[in-house]
Parts: C-alpha cells; structure tokens; sequence
C-alpha cells in the first residue's frame, strides 16, 4: 500500500531550537518528512522535551563546538534536501555550516534560515522575541482595548504565522524549484517580513479609508458592536462575529433585540449604545446557555473556550482535533489531505536515535 503521507521520502535536517523554526519542522514531520533534529548536548534555557512539535521526528546529540560533531553535521546536510536553522545571523557561517559550503557539497539543497529580524538589516543581530517583532510591524499597536497598552497575542501571530508559515512556503516552493533546477536555495524567513505580508489587508483598507491607526476604532479590533466579545452571567464570554447583514439579524433575532429598537448595523453614532444594550442582554445568561440558543444558526456567535475545554467541544470533538498522546494534549496533522494521516506519536528524547543516524551515515563513533 503506497504511503498516504505528501512528504514521504523528504529528508529535512533541523538544528535544534525554539518556536517558528521546530514548528515548521513538526508540520513537515506530520506530513511524511523525515526530520532529524540534531540537539545540543545541553538542552536551552526554554526548550521542552516533550513539546508536541518534536513528534514525529529523530534525534541525534551532536556537539557543534568540535571537529568530529561538525563533520556529522555536514554528512547528514549532504544528506538532507532541506536543512532549517533558526541562529542568529553568522553563526553557522562560523561553525564552518553555513550555505556556501554545504550547498557546494549538496547543490539542490534548500537552506533555510528563519530568525525575526532576517539576516540583515540594523537590527539583524539583536535579540527579540514576539512581541518585539509585531511592535514594529504596527500590528501589536492595532490590536486591543484602545485605554490600556496593547496585549500580546500569544505568539501565534510572529513566531507561528509570520514565521513558521513563511519559512514552509518558502522550503516548499524552493523544493519545487530544486526539482526541475537542480538547484537549492537560500531561505531568508524573518518574522517581521511575514508579518508586514499578512498586514497588507490593513494597509489597503487605511489606503480606501477603511481603517484607521487608532486602537479599538475599526470593524475588526472590537471597534464594532457586531465584532467583540462580551461578558456573560458567570464571568465567561462569548465571540460575536455577525459582519454581514444577514448574520446580524439573525444574532438581533436570537438574542430577542427589535431591529426598530436597536438601530442600523452600520451607524456609527449608535455603536456605543448598541454595545451596552447588547452587554446587558448578554450579561442575562451564562456562557453555556448562549452556546445553546445560538446552537446551529448562522448568527456566528460562539462561546470563548478555554484551551482545556477545546476538545470536548462537539464540532472539535467531531473532527478530533485534539487529543492526548503520553499525557501531552496533541493537535491533530494539518491541513488535512484527501487520506487521513495518522498522528506521529513519538517524540524522541534528546539523542535518542543517535546511533541510528550515526549508522545511516556510515559514520559511528563520530558525534
């Protein structure tokens, strides 16, 4: 039976490391990719062995500070069609790894690099996590309550969408190009890049006078009525999403709000009083008894799970979007293709599958 896996037989080098560039390496890893990841022998300050974005995967311990570790790592970049790093910029040049030594010995290899910043620039060689790299793109500055300082998403945006998204696209259309070429590329993935992309919407909307800088004054940063969440009778909240007309009435309809009463959808005049007419009606019942009058409308409201709570949820539950593997809460393989892909299991402790590799590359005692 052929292997239902899109990426079977990809052979992809990851040095180890924190948020975008593991992830990457995880969905490839879902998809069929063989990931070796070679760890330090030393695990950082924020790494986690168990994180579910080594599952999947192989590990070797390689020491990167000797001769003989960094000849390990060069058989297996001769190896690889795809080697990931996420190091500040220069330092694999320095260890002697860097694209034009192992592209000269493995010419169809793509080499891809992913920091935040990118590998040049002022700030090139500064630290930063997400945070810092949404703060100068503008999209930190648009997002939350327009009376208090921005809240961090998480680090879903940078480090996941702007990076980890970005650096895929970029292998995969290197990868494309390297099978009828011959030829690999260098991938320069910087979270500030990806994220200045995906604000492109909200440059052309400010551009035809549809959004504008302030916080909190825009249909899709709660600056709407229609958009937001809001309070319920135990504490919790519930997401209102009603954009188009239709959806709108619907929630009115729903929620037992007269049209008459209420208002047009889009007057902006009316948008604070709208808000506190639908915060009190809101406010009458709890989360879950929302949850159930909106049950199967089009109203798009939705209740505001915790990530706990996200599994039980019927439609997650449907789909099997989550689930437990060794006691660690696991997302299911995305995107999911025309075969279901079973979900990788493992995830390898640091150099588990050390002397594997080492054998694989004809190349024992050599770490």
């Amino acid at each position: 039976m052929a292997d239902m896996h899109p990426l079977a037989g990809l052979k992809i080098v990851e040095f180890a490391g924190i948020g975008p560039a593991p992830y990457a390496g995880q969905l490839l890893a879902d998809l069929g990719a063989d990931v070796v990841v070679i760890d330090r022998p030393k695990r950082g300050e924020i790494g986690l062995a168990q994180s579910p974005d080594r599952r999947g995967k192989r590990s070797i311990v390689i020491n990167l500070k000797t001769e003989a570790g960094r000849a390990v790592a060069e058989k297996l970049a001769q190896w690889a069609d795809v080697l990931i790093e996420g190091n500040r910029p220069g330092v694999m040049e320095r260890l002697g790894l860097g694209p034009a030594p192992l592209m000269a010995a493995n010419p169809a290899l793509v080499y891809a690099r992913m920091t935040g910043w990118g590998q040049t620039g002022p700030m090139a060689m500064q630290a930063g996590h997400d945070i810092n790299y949404l703060s100068l793109t503008g999209a930190l500055q648009a997002m939350g309550d327009a009376d208090r300082p921005p809240p961090p998403p998480l680090n879903l945006v940078g480090d996941f969408g702007g990076g980890s998204m970005f650096l895929i696209m970029g292998i995969l259309s290197a990868l494309y190009a390297a099978r009828s070429t011959g030829k690999g590329q260098v991938v320069d993935a910087a979270i500030v890049d990806g994220v200045n992309s995906m604000m492109g919407m909200f440059h052309g909307l400010h551009a035809a006078g549809g959004w504008t800088p302030e916080r909190q004054s825009n249909w899709l940063d709660s600056g709407v009525p229609y958009y937001r969440c809001y309070g319920s009778k135990d504490g919790r909240f519930v997401a209102v999403g009603a954009i188009e007309a239709k959806f709108h009435a619907e929630m009115l309809s729903r929620l037992g709000v007269p049209p008459e009463s209420y208002g047009a959808q889009h007057d902006k005049h009316l948008h604070a009083a709208q808000m506190a007419q639908l915060e009190a009606v809101f406010a009458t019942k709890t989360m879950a008894e929302w949850a159930e009058v909106f049950a199967g409308s089009d109203a798009c409201v939705t209740p505001v799970l915790t990530y706990e709570e996200a599994a039980d949820d019927p439609h997650m539950a449907a789909r099997t979007a989550l689930t437990q593997v060794k006691g660690t809460r696991q997302p299911a393989v995305a995107p999911r293709m025309g075969a279901a892909i079973p979900l990788p299991t493992e995830m390898p402790e640091d150099g588990a599958d050390t002397n594997e590799i080492l054998e694989m590359l004809g190349a024992e005692g050599q770490a």
